[in-house]
């Protein structure tokens, strides 16, 4: 009981089979950063989608907004250990955007405002795996948290969901990130505890 937080006492019982080896179950929301919490505001946002070739759709905030709308109920997992089960979001599947454009890439680079990156396989954004999100918990998103909006790709360590984002990057070749290439595991599955590059 020592490795759960207090909110959990007693009750981890009921997330069997869903708290990932190495984890513990919080019912907190801790906030990490790489760096400063940039300030976007919403009438400067947008979000691009980059091809393999350089060709280029971007969408700004309203256009977002207007997208088809989903609202998952999913568990997130960080690299640091913290499990939060249930968190409710609001946003676009990242299926919208990339429908928008032919690709023979196998890989995207998410990139953020404040110059974070983090790499996926293309497969880990599509089919209904992974959301641009805009609000959290039936509000909108807070700027520690990744407001106006973030990646929300549960299935992985939530690093590889990118707070600010500004764009998805289609690649052919694997490009490490900002966290990869400093050590971290490239592909980051909580289940296999891949945290780091020997993992």
């Amino acid at each position: 009981m020592g490795d759960l937080s207090p909110g959990f006492h007693g009750k981890s019982h009921a997330f069997a089979g869903r708290l990932p080896p190495g984890q513990y179950p919080t019912e907190s929301f801790p906030v990490l950063s790489a760096g400063p919490t940039p300030d976007i505001p919403t009438g400067r946002w947008s979000f691009t989608l980059t091809g393999e070739a350089g060709e280029s759709r971007s969408w700004s905030w309203d256009e977002m907004m207007a997208l088809p709308q989903e609202e998952p109920t999913v568990d997130i997992h960080c690299v640091t250990r913290w499990s939060k089960f249930d968190t409710r979001w609001r946003g676009v599947p990242l299926d919208v955007f990339l429908d928008a454009m032919e690709t023979a890439a196998d890989f995207v680079v998410a990139e953020s405002f404040d110059g974070y990156t983090t790499n996926l396989p293309l497969e880990d954004v599509t089919d209904g795996k992974a959301w641009l999100a805009h609000s959290f918990d039936g509000f909108a998103l807070s700027p520690d948290h990744g407001g106006p909006a973030r990646l929300v790709i549960p299935h992985l360590y939530f690093w590889k969901s990118a707070k600010w984002v500004k764009g998805l990057r289609l690649t052919l070749d694997n490009e490490p990130g900002f966290w990869e290439s400093a050590g971290y595991h490239d592909y980051g599955d909580p289940w296999r505890e891949q945290r780091y590059w020997s993992d």
